[in-house]
């Protein structure tokens, strides 16, 4: 799937000379926690969020510093957090170097720009133009309603869990180090065998549970060192 399958194309925006009082009310009204800043000719300048709106002065949030910490700070800094919780107009609270992406992007790489960079929502741009934003919410949507869809056919045979089970062992960094026997009884997957960590012998676990015919998973696992 890509970011135009599940971007959300309806996308309320502000331009830099709203108000942050408006900006907030918006968010509240619209259920969204974040806003693309569009200039006069419709062009992404800027990012605002309810993070940019969590420290003001008119809720006594704003920083602040002990004198000693302020040696720490560069003038530069404070200078930023001052505008950051004084500012009035949206275009001195947004955040101006926005990632983006196009409506050709993966899912995959949607995520993956997501967790680098810690940002709930991404705007999708063609040509330069905002045509939809990509959140979190858009994500999980599409993941609720992957369960709608046809599941594989169940593994004829206990043989063929088993060696599905074994492709995985083969396959996955994760159980290269594990020292795992895989016997498979009328659906029910037996793991046998030395492990690592708890963590690996639960994506064991979970790795077992995915395959078609699987009936139930019984662990029989022994850790190499004391956990």
């Amino acid at each position: 799937m890509k970011a135009r399958d599940i971007m959300s194309t309806k996308v309320v925006t502000v331009d830099p000379s709203t108000s942050v009082r408006d900006i907030a009310a918006l968010m509240v009204e619209k259920h969204v926690s974040g806003l693309p800043v569009l200039n006069d000719a419709g062009t992404l300048v800027g990012m605002i969020s309810e993070g940019d709106l969590l420290r003001r002065p008119e809720i006594g949030t704003e920083k602040h510093r002990r004198r000693w910490a302020s040696f720490f700070t560069g003038a530069d800094e404070q200078a930023r957090e001052f505008t950051k919780s004084h500012a009035l107009r949206a275009g001195d609270v947004m955040t101006e170097q926005v990632l983006h992406v196009s409506e050709e992007t993966s899912l995959g790489d949607v995520v993956g720009l997501m967790e680098k960079h810690n940002v709930k929502r991404l705007p999708v741009l063609t040509d330069g133009k905002l045509v939809g934003i990509v959140s979190r919410v858009d994500l999980l949507r599409a993941f609720a309603m992957s369960h709608a869809e046809p599941l594989p056919p169940p593994a004829e045979t206990d043989a063929a869990i088993r060696a599905t089970m074994n492709n995985v062992l083969a396959n996955e960094e994760w159980a290269m180090s594990a020292m795992v026997n895989v016997v498979v009884s009328e659906g029910v997957v037996h793991l046998w065998g030395v492990i690592d960590s708890k963590d690996q012998r639960q994506a064991l676990r979970v790795a077992a549970e995915n395959i078609p015919g699987v009936s139930a998973v019984e662990e029989h696992l022994t850790f190499s060192l004391p956990t």
